[in-house]
């Protein structure tokens, strides 16, 4: 049986061994397989994959390859609007929320503090890949094979592997900059903070802290208490340096 051609274009390449990107590439099709088990076969995750084009011709991701086809493989479009075109997965998120791997802890609370609804915990893969498809959250993991699970339709794999480039990486990705909204969400427990009187945060914090503060605002769940302290200007300033990478 003849084998495939597949091109992968802009940063689907980031996953592909050096020496294989940003050319045509050769797959011997020795069984039949959809299109989707073989863009995976590179390592390349289908939620990052926003059209494919096989033989001049949009298809979706349960189309069969057949020996001489060529596949054209590419990214998901921030700058321009191809709907007119088949997408290969469901509608873009626009409320984006956000649901994170074991090891992304860090990056959970940073997303938090700038007000992204970002749910994390122990839980395992395939919790993951449920709690992304039910709540429609997009799953944010430096595991490709999680990625690939068949359930998930919205993910993304972070190159970075530091906690502050990653939210830098995950700000221009989903183009959040104006979406910010700082210290509107515990960081502890994810949800939206509420406003309360100096009076009634009195007897929640410190003596001290009601005497020099007069903001306060208080988690629903959790109950705590969080105001403007030495360190919200120093945080207020990195936020503005993240915004702007």
């Amino acid at each position: 049986m003849d084998g495939v051609t597949v091109r992968f274009y802009a940063e689907l390449n980031d996953h592909l061994p050096r020496e294989d990107r940003y050319r045509a590439l050769e797959r011997p099709l020795t069984i039949p397989r959809s299109v989707k088990d073989l863009i995976e076969s590179f390592g390349v995750p289908h939620t990052e994959v926003e059209l494919i084009v096989v033989n001049g011709e949009s298809v979706g991701f349960d189309r069969h390859v057949n020996g001489g086809d060529r596949v054209a493989v590419y990214p998901v479009f921030e700058a321009f609007d191809i709907a007119a075109e088949l997408r290969v997965r469901g509608e873009p998120l626009r409320d984006p929320r956000f649901v994170l791997d074991i090891h992304l802890g860090r990056l959970a609370g940073y997303l938090r503090m700038l007000g992204f609804d970002a749910a994390y915990g122990a839980i395992d893969d395939a919790e993951l890949a449920r709690v992304s498809a039910a709540e429609h959250r997009i799953l944010l993991s430096r595991d490709r094979g999680l990625l690939m699970h068949g359930q998930v339709t919205h993910g993304y794999w972070l190159r970075e592997t530091e906690s502050r480039r990653q939210l830098a990486e995950v700000i221009a990705r989903f183009d959040l900059a104006r979406r910010i909204e700082p210290f509107t969400r515990c960081m502890a427990c994810n949800r939206r903070l509420r406003e309360i009187a100096r009076e009634e945060a009195a007897v929640l914090v410190p003596p001290r802290i009601a005497e020099l503060y007069t903001e306060f605002r208080e988690c629903p769940g959790c109950a705590r208490v969080y105001w403007k302290g030495s360190h919200y200007a120093r945080m207020k300033r990195w936020i503005g340096q993240v915004a702007g990478e």
